[in-house]
């Protein structure tokens, strides 16, 4: 996969910033952005780097069609804006898949849109699945599988001053998430090329 030149330099200060370079590590990364339009990518890849988005969630059923590998604990992903230009690096920290009427509070939470509320969490994520899985042929269901996967951010976190004051309304710390190890889907992680 080619990664944009941006993507590709914030990997390589990463892994100077860590005593590494391209030719003696054995991490690779993937890029992406997060949601299916260039607000939600802004609004989102934001609350990462403020330390409010901990987690995202995807439609198992997207990345069974598309074929794609799900993520695993360990993997890098360098976040990009909807145009590609790099925004930070996260750490796959947890994956879990569960039933979308089973996620719970604390993941909701931990994912840090809206009030971070289990009702905003899925108010809003059925409607993006709904999109997502229309374009596949499928619809939603209440217990469709759903990847939960938790991350930290590892590179590129920005101090609380260069966040739009509108994101980091009732910031709070995360809750803590425990899930395991395992398999993702694709959905709220739309690759870029």
């Amino acid at each position: 996969m080619r990664h944009s030149d941006s993507a590709e330099e914030m990997w390589r200060d990463y892994l100077r910033s860590i005593g590494e370079d391209r030719a003696t590590t054995a991490e690779v990364f993937t890029s992406w952005h997060f949601g299916d339009n260039e607000q939600s990518a802004s609004e989102l890849a934001a609350l990462v780097k403020a330390g409010r988005k901990g987690a995202t969630a995807s439609a198992y059923g997207v990345y069974e069609n598309n074929q794609e590998p799900l993520p695993v604990a360990g993997d890098y992903s360098v976040i990009v804006s909807w145009t590609g230009e790099a925004q930070c690096i996260i750490r796959t920290t947890a994956v879990e898949i569960v039933p979308f009427n089973e996620v719970t509070a604390d993941f909701a939470r931990c994912e840090g849109e809206g009030d971070r509320s289990l009702a905003y969490w899925r108010k809003v994520h059925w409607v993006y699945f709904a999109r997502e899985l229309q374009a596949i042929g499928k619809r939603p269901r209440q217990k469709m599988p759903v990847v939960c996967e938790t991350f930290e951010v590892v590179y590129g976190r920005c101090p609380d001053s260069r966040i739009p004051q509108k994101l980091l309304r009732g910031r709070e710390p995360r809750g803590k998430v425990t899930a395991v190890q395992g398999r993702r889907a694709g959905g709220r992680r739309r690759r870029t090329g």
